[in-house]
């Protein structure tokens, strides 16, 4: 099953057929689709193929044996009398190894300038000698867009005859083709018949199935990590200017009206306490948004060093985009820093200013959400307006989300506990993290288990003196991060940033 090529791309190509420009370069790691699009855009041409495995080929059947190599199928074209159309499949090779090939190109094109002949080479990479610049038109094809990848997916369904499939709601269309974004036509078709195969059905629940395709598209950088556990945001304790900050912007994160853009949120910076629910708080923006997240670790790209770091770190920014929408987390990305003030070679600091360039100028339908714990070591440029809507700094939890983020750490694993000890353990816990919290509740747990008990109320208040929070063992530091977001970042609380009563506060009147 075929899909028909897009107006955008057949009439950029349709333009310089019709201009007469025998030397064209069409990028794109899809050969069938450069195929189709070459005969819609010229269905009275002939088109033939070259591959330096396969030769020269009309069709399936194979032509001159002198066309064998690349200067053979070059002195073929020249000396080819009828108009035509030749494909050449991955001939960047020679492009950039072979000065020979290169000059017989620049004879190529002055020898078949108004003969209707076209030489088109189509490479999933771009290169372009100097001496070529002029005489070669660029045509980089995008990757499909919503719409071709809803007519794809309508397609399939009725090759693969799902039921209804005719009748596809756009709601169902809409969320499928969402799911295939970032991939080309071949992965999106191998993507629909997995889901297909696998869930029964083209519905909502084969989304999950479909975004398998992408995880393994990510994977390939090995810079990027697909992450399928996100959080709900009500398992998410406290934070209730955060949590207000994320709904409200989750229906302009998806607006298409095109004056509303400047106002698509594009990010948030998440800086606190080690153990306060950054990396928590990462994983509920995909929950609240309803879209894929991807986790990106800064530290791992600053590491790879010299050679070829930025190459690999461009096409990560540029696999980023392929995949949108979805929420991109730079986990710990004050790590990347500390590598990068320790670099001599100056490859880390154009690391560094390439991602704060594509954090200001990135596509829409990223959302960013980077976490940090040495806020300090994070200059400027990083925090200012227009790299992140909002940088938030998540304090350690007051009295109320205490017993909240109790609450639920209890609650997921089946455990009642009288109110009274509750209280108890949350006013013990004053100056605790959330991961502390947890961490007592597992403690809790396990004393029980091992005993061939249940958690109970005997088990939950000995647990906490095996804990010393880092409040107290990194006393200076937490007061030193505390003083530095005072007046820098927005509260993730309500309450504060500086909140020292461990006893239950009524809410302030007016209080979102």
């Amino acid at each position: 099953m075929s899909v028909a090529a897009s107006n955008r791309d057949l009439t950029a190509v349709r333009n310089l057929l019709d201009a007469g420009r025998p030397l064209i370069y069409l990028q794109t790691p899809e050969e069938e689709r450069a195929v189709r699009l070459l005969q819609a855009a010229a269905p009275e041409t002939p088109l033939l193929t070259w591959s330096v495995t396969e030769g020269l080929l009309d069709g399936k059947r194979t032509l001159a044996s002198q066309a064998d190599g690349p200067r053979g199928i070059l002195d073929f074209v020249i000396a080819h009398t009828k108009p035509a159309i030749f494909l050449l499949k991955d001939f960047h090779e020679f492009l950039a190894s072979s000065a020979e090939v290169r000059r017989r190109l620049r004879d190529l094109y002055h020898a078949c300038v108004r003969k209707g002949k076209f030489a088109v080479i189509c490479s999933p990479i771009k290169v372009i000698p100097p001496e070529l610049e002029r005489e070669i038109a660029f045509v980089k094809l995008p990757l499909p867009d919503l719409g071709e990848l809803q007519t794809l997916l309508r397609e399939e369904a009725e090759s693969l005859r799902v039921a209804g499939a005719a009748e596809l709601a756009e709601d169902l269309l809409y969320t499928l083709g969402t799911a295939l974004q970032g991939l080309t036509f071949d992965e999106a078709r191998y993507a629909i018949r997995y889901a297909h195969r696998h869930a029964g059905q083209l519905d909502a629940s084969a989304v999950a199935l479909l975004q398998e395709e992408k995880r393994l598209l990510v994977g390939k950088s090995g810079l990027m990590d697909y992450v399928p556990d996100t959080v709900h945001i009500e398992h998410v304790g406290g934070l209730d200017v955060l949590k207000k900050w994320l709904t409200q912007r989750r229906d302009l994160f998806f607006s298409s009206d095109s004056v509303s853009v400047e106002i698509v949120p594009k990010g948030i910076l998440l800086m606190g306490i080690s153990g306060c629910g950054k990396s928590l708080s990462a994983r509920a923006v995909a929950s609240v948004f309803g879209l894929p997240l991807y986790r990106v670790d800064m530290a791992q790209v600053f590491a790879m060093g010299t050679g070829h770091a930025e190459r690999l770190f461009a096409d990560a920014c540029r696999t980023m985009e392929e995949i949108a929408p979805a929420v991109v987390w730079f986990d710990e990305i004050e790590n990347a820093i500390t590598r990068q003030h320790q670099d001599s070679s100056g490859v880390l600091d154009r690391i560094f200013g390439y991602f704060l360039t594509w954090m200001q100028e990135k596509p829409l339908g990223l959302f960013v959400a980077a976490t940090a714990n040495r806020i300090d070591l994070l200059p400027a440029e990083m925090i200012r307006k227009g790299r992140f809507d909002q940088v938030f700094f998540i304090d350690l939890p007051d009295y109320q989300e205490r017993m909240e983020i109790f609450r639920i750490h209890l609650q997921r694993r089946q455990v009642v506990v009288q109110e009274l000890t509750l209280e108890l353990a949350t006013v013990r816990t004053e100056g605790w993290t959330g991961a502390e919290i947890e961490q007592a509740v597992i403690s809790a747990l396990t004393a029980a288990r091992l005993n061939g008990e249940p958690l109970t109320d005997k088990y939950l208040l000995p647990a906490l003196n095996e804990i010393v929070p880092l409040s107290k063992t990194m006393q200076e530091q937490v007061k030193h991060i505390r003083a530095w977001a005072s007046d820098r970042a927005v509260c993730a609380s309500s309450k504060g940033p500086h909140r020292k009563s461990s006893k239950p506060q009524p809410p302030a009147s007016g209080t979102p």
